[in-house]
C-alpha cells in the first residue's frame, strides 16, 4: 500500500512538473554562427627540436644521446644495417627468425629464460627483431639499474647463442602466419600490391615460404649476426636520465674496440613501374571487394617530396580528401577509401589508393578512384583545398616530433639512410612554400592512371560487372607451397 501511494505521488508531482515546462522557443538565427571557427589560429612556432649528441667513434660507429630527467629511466637502441632485403632468396624469413631467435635463445652465459626472469624482478626490457633495412637490440630500465641492464644487452649483442629448440619455436610461429595468409582478403590484396610494384622475386616483394623457412639452420643465423655485427654499420642510441660525458665514456668503452668490419652491398633501387591491367583474386567466401591501385612512388631526397606531401593530403589525406569525398561521402561507392604517395628513405614507396567496397559496386568503386586520380591533373586544388591541406601535414608533423625520444628515433633513421640532421627543420619550410602550381605540375610530372595495375580480391559470383570491364585481367595464383618432405631416415 505504501509503494502504491509513493508511486502516485510521484506521477502526480512529474505531471505538474510537466506542465511547468515551457513551450520550446524556436532558435534564433544567430544560434547557427558557428562560433569555434572566429577562434584566431596563430601561425606555427618555428620548428628547432632540441637535437641529440652525436659522436662517431673513429671506428665508424656512431652514438647518439639524448638527456632528459624528467624520469628516472634510460632507454637504448642498437640499429644494425641489414634487414629482410638482404637476406637470400632461398632462406627468405632469415631475418625474421634471428630476430627473435636471437632473444629467446640468450647469451653463452646465460640463457634466454634465466634473463627473462632477472628483467622481470627489474621491471627491465631487452627485445630483438628483425626489419627490412635493419636489425635491432632494445633495452629499458630505471636508472638505478642501467649499469646491470646495460651489461645484459651487451652480452646479448656480443655472446649470443643461437640455439636449435629456441629457432624450431620460431620457425613454427613464422609457418603459422604462412598457413593462415590467406584468411584475411585485405592481407592477399596488399601482398599483391607490393610484388607487382617490386617485382615477386624482389628483395621488396618476395615472402616467406615453408621451404625457405625450413631452408634457415642456426648455423646461419650465426653466420648472418657474424656479418652484419661490424661498427661502421650500427647506430647507438640512448634517451632518459644521464649525464651525457659519463655515458659517453661507457659506451667508448663497449663498442671503440670493435672492428670496423665491411659495408654491405647495396640494394638495387631500379623497378620497372608495374604492368597495367587487373590483377585477380576469386575469394569465394567474401561478401565485398578489397581494391588496389598501385604503383612507384617517390624517395625522400626528391626535391619534389614537398609538393608531393601536399598533393598526397588533398587527394587522400583524410576525411576532407578528394577520394574520400567522392567514393564514399557523395557516391556511397565504399565502406573505406584512402590512399598514400608513398616515399621511402632509399628507394621508391608506393603509390597506393585503396577501397573496400561491397562486391556490385566493384567496379563502380574502381572507375570513380581512376576518375579522381585524373582530376589530380586537371583540376587544380582550390585556395581552402591547399590551405587546410598543408594545415594538416604541418600539424600532424609537429606531433609526430613533440618528445626528445620521438625526435631521437628519427635521428637515428636519417643518420642510417645519410640524411641531413637538419631536414626536419627543412621540412616545415618546404610545405609551407608548396603552391597550388606545384601541386598540379608534380600531378602532372608524377601521376599516370593508365599506367596503374589494379588488384581486386573479391567474390567475382557477386559482382555487378566482371573485372574485365576494367582491362584485360590476370587471374593470380596465391596457392601457398606446401612444406617440404621430411628428410627419409636411414636404415
Amino acid at each position: 500500500m505504501k509503494n502504491q501511494i509513493l508511486f502516485t505521488t510521484l506521477f502526480a508531482l512529474a505531471a505538474v512538473a510537466g506542465a511547468q515546462v515551457p513551450a520550446p522557443r524556436p532558435v534564433p538565427a544567430t544560434a547557427a554562427v558557428q562560433p569555434w571557427k572566429k577562434i584566431p589560429i596563430p601561425p606555427l612556432h618555428d620548428f628547432k627540436p632540441e637535437q641529440p649528441k652525436k659522436i662517431v667513434l673513429d671506428n665508424g660507429l656512431t652514438i647518439f644521446l639524448q638527456e632528459d630527467h624528467e624520469l628516472p629511466f634510460i632507454d637504448g637502441t642498437i640499429l644494425i644495417k641489414g634487414g629482410s632485403r638482404d637476406e637470400p632468396a632461398d632462406k627468405v624469413g632469415l631475418v625474421s627468425l634471428y630476430g627473435q631467435t636471437w632473444r629467446t635463445s640468450g647469451t653463452a652465459a646465460v640463457a634466454g629464460d634465466v634473463l627473462d626472469e632477472r628483467l622481470a624482478m627489474k621491471a627491465a626490457t631487452i627485445e630483438t627483431g628483425g626489419g627490412l633495412a635493419t636489425t635491432s637490440l632494445r633495452w629499458s630500465s630505471l636508472k638505478e639499474d642501467y649499469d646491470t641492464v646495460s651489461a645484459s644487452a651487451f652480452d646479448l649483442l656480443l655472446h649470443p647463442a643461437f640455439k636449435a629448440d629456441k629457432l624450431a619455436l620460431a620457425k613454427r610461429q613464422l609457418e603459422a602466419g604462412i598457413a593462415r595468409r590467406n584468411d584475411d582478403a585485405a592481407g592477399i590484396a596488399s601482398r599483391a600490391a607490393v610484388q607487382l610494384a617490386y617485382g615477386k622475386q624482389g628483395p621488396y616483394g618476395r615472402q616467406a615460404e615453408f621451404a625457405t623457412v625450413e631452408a634457415v639452420t642456426v648455423a646461419d643465423l650465426s653466420a648472418w649476426h657474424d656479418r652484419t655485427l661490424a661498427a661502421g654499420g650500427m647506430i647507438v642510441a640512448l634517451e632518459g636520465d644521464f649525464d651525457s660525458a659519463a655515458m659517453e665514456a661507457k659506451l667508448r668503452s663497449v663498442f671503440s674496440t670493435l672492428p670496423r668490419g665491411e659495408a654491405l652491398p647495396a640494394v638495387p633501387n631500379l623497378f620497372p613501374p608495374p604492368h597495367p591491367g587487373v590483377y585477380f583474386v576469386d575469394k569465394s567466401d567474401v561478401d565485398q571487394s578489397n581494391v588496389i591501385l598501385v604503383g612507384l612512388g617517390t624517395e625522400r631526397s626528391n626535391p619534389d617530396y614537398y609538393a608531393l606531401s601536399v598533393m598526397n593530403e588533398i587527394f587522400s589525406g583524410g576525411f576532407g580528401s578528394r577520394v574520400f569525398q567522392t567514393v564514399r561521402t557523395k557516391l556511397g561507392l565504399a565502406y573505406s577509401v584512402g590512399g598514400s604517395y608513398g616515399a621511402s628513405y632509399d628507394h621508391d614507396g608506393l603509390f597506393e589508393v585503396q577501397a573496400a567496397t561491397k562486391s556490385a559496386s566493384t567496379v563502380a568503386a574502381t572507375r570513380a578512384m581512376i576518375d579522381e586520380i585524373g582530376k589530380l591533373k586537371s583540376v587544380p586544388p582550390t585556395a581552402t583545398e591547399l590551405k587546410n591541406a598543408k594545415d594538416d601535414v604541418l600539424n600532424s608533423f609537429i606531433f609526430h616530433y613533440d618528445s626528445k625520444d620521438k625526435t631521437l628515433a628519427e635521428q637515428l633513421t636519417l643518420a642510417l639512410y645519410g640524411y641531413p640532421a637538419d631536414f626536419l627543420e627543412k621540412y616545415k619550410t618546404g610545405i609551407e612554400k608548396v603552391t597550388a602550381e606545384d601541386v598540379t605540375r608534380v600531378a602532372n610530372k608524377y601521376i599516370d592512371a593508365s599506367k596503374l595495375a589494379i588488384v581486386i580480391v573479391g567474390n567475382a559470383q557477386e559482382m555487378g560487372g566482371p573485372p574485365s570491364a576494367l582491362g584485360p585481367v590476370t587471374n593470380l595464383d596465391i596457392t601457398i607451397p606446401p612444406p617440404p618432405a621430411p628428410p627419409a631416415k636411414k636404415k
